[in-house]
């Protein structure tokens, strides 16, 4: 029973005078006084008591035998009740202390209190806990530093628990003024026990810390970042986080970010796979998952509070991320905390972090597999960012890089993978925007994302297929090759398993039916496309991917037959529809996974329909009335005649201009053939035959040596007398000749046959030769080609580019890789060149008209990779072929210069179009017509491994080049043009050489190779070119195939034969030696680059190089000069101090004896990259400080004296060279260079004045005649009133006069303002002679200016040596 306790004690008479009813049992001790009374009636009962002080002791001990009882110490250390009188038992209820914390507040009895529970244990409640309560928020603590003293004591020796909730109570016990001697015990017990490491800075973060110790207790943590448990990460990172102040903001990130790895954290299976099955059946694993998941959500969760309301964590998130400059330096926190960024946009974040990802991506930082992985093992913590992920997807896949695009897609498949269908959804609706935007190569990677999805994905993505159908009303924005894909998806969707596919396949019907019954060549097209797709999904072999199922039935194989039965009746009275249907069902054919029932059909129509519509016997020529007589050409089978045939081409052609574009009928109502169909029907034929004899053509081998009937082309040598309809007939039977021996070459380079090898080699000659009869028909043909391009189809996007003498044409300018600022400044150069230097001969020809053929690339048949087989062949010259023109079929074939330009060339545009990342591949695009199906389908990696293949025979290529041009000059004592050199033979051995360099550049610079999967593919083909100079396994480290690759390919720089073939050589050694980070290649590159500067380009007219073309070539080898080189103010100071004096002191036509490649002509060039050089080289100076040493600033100092006196040399050079250009190129760097010395100069002068004196004065005076002249040329602009130098001026000016007052707070800051003097200078032109007005100007003294001396040296100023500076002029 619950009692009032009632004895004789001290302690309980005095509590119970003072308002304290103790209880026993569960009842609580009760107070009929207020809490503030009860304290003060017992401190006067103990002060009066007349035992005082002894009382004192006497009632600690009472209450100590009181407390030894468990009941009576818990009711002690509870809150105590109310005395409730009867009287007022229902009016009164408050909360009160316990009675031990009544008892701390009493000053007297504080200080003996504390002891009295050192000793006391557990009985079932927790005991400690409501100890250490009691010593909460007291209102004040008689000796702090005891407490705490004795508190951290007791921390060493408690139990785990204990320890926990002693340290976590540590801030609302102590005073502030203990606060950071307490900081440094925790502190150490923090580096003994990591186990505290959550409760130590949780009181941490609210004890008030000085700046010191807050940093040595962070640098505790972070030391022991990478060992704490997962759980304790989130409160680490807090605390870390909460107490950078922005000074240290970056270096604490950068350091957290390193410490920092997720990659150890439990991987999270994806949401949608787990889901349902965790619901219903959990398993041993799901709560370690949970676990995981939930640790590293609210690590996230801190980092984004932190970003989002402090502003320099974010900018110093940013920019640690940013440092990272290796791959393997990048972790998944990245792209998390990047996420987190993009999705606060605190402080415009959004944009920097765009901004971060695609140069991270560009450079390879930040690669796939990275993504891969943090979707992999964080793909919960990252689903809570999901529409971060699809915003910053959507708008790297608009990036017209092609890594960023590939970066944004790969975004978009991840999401759709591992996440459920709320998110899938939003996936497709996205990527049914980018379709739907109207953009051609963001509609291309969309699709391409959402065929791969369909592929990996297809009863996922059948759930949302009413999206992608609602992409058929916009067909209209879609070129051929995106309505291609779009039908390919819908195809797999209509015909995979899911229950959708039903409602897809008959809206396809319709639409496919409609297209092709309409009378519109543009969707007819899509007709074609869509039935062609359909069929390729309907009439797959199933069988040969899984063995259990069962073939097409007798009805699917009759429906597939009817719909292309149906497509070729809707094409085949249309030459276009019908030539698209071939070329379609070739590329279908092509993949080789049709049904064999399907092939049995196709072969059956193909092979017949050919025979009877192309192919004619030889004897007799067909009759008609033609408009050139019919003549067998081109054939390699004479011996053969009897019993021959030939295609019949020319006389298909009469009958269509007959017809002259209306439906092709005959009379009789028989359907005429249009030759525009003959290529894509020879491409479907062989390729059928190939799928039935596994590749062998012998069953169509005489197509490949048959002549073809065309007429003699002497006609082409009489061009004018011809009329406007015949040389049209003319230029389109060459065309379609073209066409079908390209074709024909696509089919017949892979047979092993040696005569077959030798006929294509013989059909390559004969490409070569009609290619440059074509391009001298289209000349003849003027500027009316209309009907030609209606014949061959000509897409609308298609510019044809015609070249009248010299002058080049605004399509060709844009082909430069010159910037516009170049060419505006070369502009005038170069027409000055064409008027003074171009040859008689040349100028009575320049009204001639002369046409590019590769304007008309996209209208010719697409060679096939395997084509380049046959670059294995080796290089015949015309010196070997005196005696033997026929090789017999049992000898090697050799290729002839022409078709080595001619096969380069292509395979060289086949991979800037695939290999190289930029928006090129855009422009690419615009031009597609239907016959381009093949290329297109191909991937980076095939091409990349086709051309490693080609690589020995194209290193055999070089070899044979360099002999070539090496020979020569052997041969001719080093003279280019010698007398009876052959001038085409070398012109084509040089493009060769540019062409091979070129190759080997962009298949090195190809981004593919920075990613792991594609590494051992990058050391087969470093392999190959180490092995062509010394013999070495391919097994070898990166860095030494790397380093005799480099080795072989600079051998090469003895022969190359003209100043673009250099710099491609250049480029591709830079390219290689980027494959490592040893900085060993700069210097070998710098000196190449020289070698080439200083060696005379000779032509072989015996002219030296010159032309736009020449200029940017020089341009780009002396950048890579000076940016490779180890001394760039050596360099500069080269070339302008002795390069330049040689150059003036030559005759008009001459040039510089060390720099041969520096001459009039070229001198903007070198002025212009020099001035641009030396701005960039004294940006990267570092700022003077005056913490450093004197040796630094002794260093710096000389650096600038150099980098002014360079400065000084360029910018005299106006005196001499005082053309337009030049003054437009001094203004603007000059004024860069005044800007960058303020910024980075004069803090170094402000520390070094003092001690340095003569130093500084001597910098100072070289810089003020620079100034001067700088002055001067803004005289001469306003003088002339060229608007183009006048808006270089005001903000010169502008500059001079900061500059003025600059060097005054210099002075003024050392104590020196006597030396400064401001006065007038005047307005002079660059002639120097004076002019009205003057302008402010500035004199420096070392040493103050004696007043007597002041009114003689003001007027003898302009003769003395004393520093004036000109500044902005200003008229008195």
């Amino acid at each position: 029973q619950d009692v009032v306790v009632e004895n004789d004690s001290l302690f309980v008479q005095m509590l119970k005078s003072s308002g304290m009813i103790l209880k026993s049992g569960d009842r609580q001790n009760e107070i009929g006084v207020d809490q503030v009374v009860f304290q003060k009636k017992l401190q006067q009962a103990l002060k009066k008591h007349p035992r005082h002080p002894n009382v004192i002791q006497e009632f600690i001990s009472g209450l100590e035998s009181y407390i030894e009882n468990g009941d009576h110490l818990r009711n002690c250390l509870l809150p105590c009740g109310t005395l409730q009188a009867e009287e007022t038992s229902n009016l009164v209820s408050s909360f009160h202390d316990s009675l031990i914390k009544l008892l701390l507040g009493i000053e007297i009895l504080q200080v003996r209190i504390s002891p009295a529970f050192s000793n006391v244990g557990s009985d079932g409640l927790s005991i400690p806990r409501l100890i250490i309560n009691q010593f909460k928020w007291l209102d004040r603590i008689v000796n702090g530093k005891d407490l705490a003293s004795k508190i951290m004591q007791l921390v060493t020796v408690a139990p785990v628990d204990i320890q926990h909730d002693i340290i976590t109570s540590l801030p609302e016990i102590l005073e502030d003024s203990q606060h950071n001697d307490v900081a440094k015990e925790l502190n150490s017990l923090l580096q003994t026990n990591l186990q505290l490491s959550v409760p130590i800075l949780d009181a941490l973060s609210s004890l008030n810390l000085n700046t010191e110790l807050l940093i040595e207790v962070r640098q505790s943590v972070m030391s022991t970042l990478s060992a704490v448990e997962l759980e304790d990460l989130p409160v680490i990172i807090k605390f870390i986080l909460h107490s950078v102040t922005p000074s240290d903001a970056l270096e604490v990130i950068s350091e957290l970010r390193r410490s920092l790895d997720l990659e150890s954290c439990v991987s999270v299976p994806p949401l949608h796979a787990t889901q349902n099955r965790m619901k219903h059946k959990p398993h041993a694993g799901y709560g370690l998952f949970n676990s995981s998941k939930d640790c590293v959500s609210l690590l996230m969760d801190v980092i984004k509070s932190a970003v989002r309301f402090q502003k320099h964590t974010s900018e110093a998130w940013i920019k640690a991320i940013e440092n990272v400059d290796t791959v393997s330096n990048h972790k998944v926190t990245d792209l998390i905390v990047l996420l987190i960024l993009y999705s606060t946009n605190n402080n415009n974040s959004k944009k920097q972090v765009e901004r971060v990802l695609r140069n991270k991506i560009r450079l390879g930082h930040i690669s796939d597999q990275l993504l891969l992985s943090a979707f992999k093992n964080h793909s919960q913590v990252l689903r809570d960012y999901i529409l971060s992920i699809l915003s910053l997807a959507q708008t790297l896949l608009r990036s017209p890089e092609q890594s960023v695009v590939s970066f944004g897609s790969l975004m978009y498949k991840h999401t759709f993978s591992a996440y459920d269908s709320y998110c899938q959804q939003e996936v497709i609706g996205a990527l049914v925007t980018h379709v739907c935007s109207g953009y051609p190569a963001e509609v291309d990677v969309a699709l391409n994302v959402l065929t791969e999805l369909v592929t990996l994905h297809s009863a996922a993505v059948a759930l949302y297929a009413v999206f992608i159908k609602g992409i058929l009303d916009y067909l209209d924005n879609l070129n051929i090759h995106q309505i291609r894909k779009l039908f390919q998806i819908l195809s797999m969707l209509a015909f995979s398993k899911g229950r959708e596919g039903g409602h897809i396949q008959d809206d396809m019907y319709i639409v496919i039916r409609k297209q092709l019954s309409s009378t519109v060549l543009k969707y007819k097209r899509i007709g074609i496309i869509g039935a062609i797709r359909m069929v390729g999904s309907m009439a797959i072999d199933r069988w040969a991917k899984s063995p259990e199922s069962k073939p097409l039935s007798a009805d699917s194989i009759r429906q597939i037959t009817t719909l292309l039965e149906l497509v070729r009746a809707c094409s085949e009275r249309t030459r276009e529809a019908s030539a698209l249907y071939y070329d379609e069902m070739a590329s279908l054919i092509q993949k080789r996974n049709l049904d064999q029932q399907v092939m049995d059909w196709v072969r059956k129509t193909v092979l017949d329909d050919f025979q009877n519509d192309f192919v004619v016997d030889l004897d007799p020529l067909p009759k008609g009335n033609h408009l050139f007589p019919v003549k067998a050409m081109y054939n390699l089978d004479e011996d053969e005649s009897q019993g021959g045939i030939a295609i019949n081409l020319l006389p298909l052609m009469s009958l269509e201009f007959a017809a002259k574009g209306t439906a092709l009928e005959t009379s009789k109502g028989e359907l005429l053939v249009s030759p525009i169909c003959l290529a894509p029907y020879f491409r479907l034929l062989r390729l059928c035959i190939e799928d039935e004899h596994d590749g062998n053509l012998d069953e169509i081998d005489a197509l490949l040596g048959c002549p073809l009937y065309l007429t003699d082309l002497e006609v082409t040598e009489k061009l004018e007398s011809l009329s406007k309809q015949e040389r049209e007939f003319l230029c389109s039977l060459l065309f379609f000749t073209l066409n079908w021996f390209r074709e024909v070459v696509n089919a017949y380079c892979k047979q092993n046959s040696a005569e077959m090898k030798g006929k294509v080699l013989s059909r390559l000659q004969n490409i070569t030769w009609l290619q440059s009869v074509l391009e001298k028909c289209l000349a003849g043909m003027g500027l009316q080609c209309t009907q030609i391009r209606q014949l061959w189809m000509c897409s609308q996007n298609n510019k044809i580019i015609y070249t009248v003498g010299k002058k080049r044409t605004s399509a060709e300018s844009k082909n430069s890789s010159a910037d516009s600022s170049q060419i505006e400044q070369q502009q005038e150069i170069e027409s000055s060149e064409i008027d003074k230097n171009e040859p008689e001969k040349e100028k009575e020809d320049s009204s001639k008209i002369t046409v590019s053929l590769n304007s008309y690339r996209a209208y010719f048949r697409e060679l096939d990779l395997e084509v380049f087989t046959v670059l294995h062949c080796g290089l015949l010259t015309r010196s070997i072929l005196d005696t033997d023109l026929h090789t017999k079929a049992t000898e090697v074939v050799q290729l002839g210069p022409a078709e080595l330009v001619f096969l380069l060339q292509d395979l060289f545009r086949k991979m800037e179009n695939m290999l190289t990342s930029s928006a090129k591949k855009a422009t690419f695009l615009k031009v597609l017509t239907f016959f381009k199906l093949k290329f297109q389908l191909k991937k980076s990696e095939e091409v990349a491994k086709v051309v490693v293949d080609l690589l020995n025979s194209l290193c055999s290529h070089v070899e044979n080049m360099h002999n070539y041009f090496q020979a020569l000059l052997a041969e001719n004592h080093g003279v280019v043009d010698a007398p009876g050199l052959d001038v085409k033979e070398h012109q084509f051995m040089t493009s060769c050489y540019q062409l091979l360099l070129q190759v080997f550049h962009t298949l090195f610079a190809w981004s593919g190779f920075s990613q792991h999967e594609h590494r051992k593919l990058l050391k087969s083909a470093l392999g190959v070119l180490a092995g062509r100079f010394k013999q070495i396994d391919t097994e070898h480290a990166l860095e030494e195939l790397v380093s005799q690759s480099f080795n072989y390919l600079k051998n090469l720089h003895s022969s190359v034969p003209s100043s673009s073939s250099a710099l491609s050589l250049i480029q591709l050694l830079i390219v290689l030696s980027e494959k490592t980070s040893s900085p060993q290649y700069r210097e070998k590159i710098a000196s190449l680059a020289k070698t080439f500067l200083c060696q005379s380009w000779i032509q072989t007219n015996g002219e030296r190089e010159k032309g736009n073309r020449f200029n940017e070539s020089l341009q780009s080898l002396l950048c890579i000069y000076l940016e490779h080189t180890n001394d760039v103010l050596k360099a500069v100071e080269e070339i302008s101090g002795v390069g330049v004096p040689e150059l003036v002191n030559t005759s008009k036509d001459g040039a510089s004896s060390t720099y041969p490649t520096l001459t009039r002509q070229t001198f903007l060039v070198f002025f212009r990259v020099l001035m641009d050089k030396l701005e960039k080289c004294v940006k990267s100076f570092p700022v003077g400080k005056r913490s450093d040493s004197y040796e630094i600033h002794t260093e710096q100092l000389l650096r600038w004296n150099l980098a002014v006196r360079d400065f000084h040399i360029l910018i005299n050079l106006v005196k001499v060279f005082d053309s337009r250009p030049v003054l437009i190129v001094c203004l603007k760097y000059g004024r860069l260079f005044l800007e960058t010395f303020l910024k980075f100069g004069m803090p170094l002068l402000d520390c070094c004045f003092k001690k340095h004196r003569e130093d500084v004065q001597s910098l100072l005076k070289t810089l003020q005649l620079s100034t001067r002249q700088l002055h001067h040329m803004c005289g001469h602009s306003k003088i002339h009133q060229d608007t183009g130098l006048t808006n270089h001026v005001p903000q010169l000016k502008k500059t001079l006069e900061l500059f003025v007052y600059r060097v005054k707070a210099m002075l003024v800051l050392n104590n020196c303002q006597e030396a400064f003097w401001l006065g007038n200078l005047k307005n002079r032109d660059l002639q120097v002679s004076n002019r009205c007005g003057f302008c402010m100007a500035m004199e420096l003294h070392v040493s103050p200016i004696p007043p007597s001396l002041q009114e003689k040296h003001q007027t003898s100023k302009e003769k003395s040596g004393k520093i004036i500076y000109g500044k902005k002029c200003l008229v008195l």
